[in-house]
C-alpha cells in the first residue's frame, strides 16, 4: 500500500461508525468499544531470518511510518508522542488501561496521536514477538485515552487544533 493509499485508508477509517463491542477483522480494521484498529503495512515473518530481513524491514516500516507522521502533522499539527510502556507495566501489574491503549501497549512502544476531526487518531509500529511480523498501524478513536477529562472533547472540536501534552 503506498502512501496515499494509507492516507486514504486512515480517512476511511476515521469516517466508519465505531462498534459498540470488540470484534474481529472486518472490511480491512478490527476494534473495540469506540475504537477502530486497521493494518496499514504488514510484512512477512522471520522464523528462518538472521536478522538482516528484519533490520531492513524494520528500517523500511520506520521510515513509512515517520512519513505518515510529516503528512498527518501536515493537517493537524504535531502529533503527541505516546511511549506506551507505562501502560504495558500498568496492565501487568492488573490496573486498568483506558482502550485502545491496553490492545496496543503489549506489541505497540510508541503511538504518533492527534485530536482531528471530533475523533482520536494516532499511527505506530507493532509486532507482538520478534519473529512475527511488523505491522503499521492506525487506530481512530471516540475519545483521547489519555484525556484527564475525556468531556474536554467538544472543547478541542471547537479550537479545530490537535490535542497536545507538555
Amino acid at each position: 500500500m503506498s502512501t496515499v493509499e494509507q492516507l486514504a485508508a486512515i480517512d476511511r477509517l476515521r469516517a466508519r461508525p465505531l462498534p459498540a463491542a470488540r470484534g474481529g477483522p472486518s472490511r480491512g480494521a478490527e476494534g473495540g468499544p469506540g475504537f477502530h484498529l486497521a493494518d496499514l503495512r504488514v510484512s512477512e515473518e522471520f522464523w528462518e531470518d538472521d536478522g538482516s530481513r528484519m533490520r531492513e524491514a524494520e528500517e523500511q516500516f520506520a521510515a513509512e511510518c515517520a512519513a505518515l507522521v510529516v503528512l498527518l502533522s501536515r493537517r493537524w499539527g504535531e502529533p503527541r508522542v505516546l511511549d506506551l510502556t507505562e501502560h504495558l507495566m500498568r496492565s501487568a501489574e492488573g490496573e486498568a488501561v483506558p482502550e485502545p491503549l491496553a490492545t496496543l501497549c503489549g506489541w505497540v512502544g510508541v503511538l504518533y496521536a492527534w485530536w482531528a476531526g471530533g475523533r482520536w487518531l494516532a499511527v505506530g509500529l507493532g509486532r507482538q514477538d520478534r519473529e512475527l511480523p511488523l505491522r503499521l498501524l492506525a487506530v481512530v478513536a471516540a475519545e483521547d485515552p489519555e484525556a484527564p477529562d475525556r468531556g474536554d472533547r467538544e472543547d478541542r472540536e471547537d479550537r479545530g487544533s490537535p490535542q497536545t501534552r507538555g
